[in-house]
């Protein structure tokens, strides 16, 4: 797929480092088919598009959250197959985000747990100060 060079479009580094990734890992999303063929200048070089960019985002968004590879394939699976899709990913989407709000309501405990210690040292600092 020839693309036009007449839309702005950036090379592999430049969309890797538009959306925080390496070069590898953006190569590597494309061969485990989460990204589809992108479009290429007359030299054959991989060119990304904002709409390729955008979904990068998405990606590398779900991929922070921490979805699975295998959901995010069959997220982009989906993806492809149009419409008559709707409902699968928005279900997909709900069973992530709920993984998701389960790991941010672990991460508070945590958090208060080192809160809790951060503020016991600080304390005992103090009295061995006063000694």
């Amino acid at each position: 797929m020839d693309i036009s060079t007449r839309e702005s479009t950036l090379t592999v580094g430049e969309a890797a480092e538009r959306v925080g990734l390496t070069t590898y890992t953006l190569r590597w999303y494309e061969q485990e088919g989460l990204v589809a063929p992108v479009g290429r200048d007359s030299a054959g070089r991989r060119r990304y598009t904002a709409g390729d960019v955008d979904w990068l985002f998405l990606l590398t968004r779900l991929r922070r959250t921490g979805m699975p590879v295998r959901d995010m394939r069959r997220y982009a699976d989906l993806a492809r197959q149009g419409d008559g899709t709707l409902g699968a990913r928005r279900a997909l989407f709900e069973a992530h985000r709920a993984r998701v709000l389960a790991r941010m309501a672990d991460l508070t405990e945590d958090l208060r747990v080192l809160d809790h210690k951060i503020d016991a040292y600080r304390r005992a600092e103090g009295r061995c100060e006063g000694s």
